[in-house]
């Protein structure tokens, strides 16, 4: 099964809402991690639950973590565990919300200079 991403390096990429189904090729495609930034319940009832999508994760030998990010309300606090996450977990990682781009800005916000 395919599945949507955009990477922004060699060690991460970001992806619009992925569901349990999409792990297995998600590890096929090589990442290593995968980060949940989106609120469990953001998108309503047919949003599938992270419980679900961790669970298939590391079925597929994905390390994995939900880190919910509320859609622009982004802190201080959310940048800074995402950077050690960056940091912790193997790499490549995959992160994924609503469309990737709450990823993509926690990605340019913990790397940033």
């Amino acid at each position: 099964m395919a599945f949507d991403f955009h990477r922004i390096n060699d060690d991460f990429a970001v992806a619009p809402q992925l569901s349990a189904d999409d792990m297995q090729a998600v590890a096929e495609a090589g990442f290593k991690s995968v980060i949940i930034n989106r609120p469990d319940g953001e998108g309503g009832a047919n949003q599938p639950a992270s419980d679900d999508v961790m669970n298939a994760a590391k079925t597929a030998g994905l390390h994995v973590v939900y880190q919910p990010v509320v859609s622009g309300q982004m802190t201080v606090d959310n940048v800074e565990t995402f950077a050690g996450l960056l940091q912790s977990m193997p790499q490549p990682i995959l992160a994924y919300c609503r469309t990737g781009t709450r990823c993509a800005n926690l990605y340019y916000a913990a790397t940033e200079a």
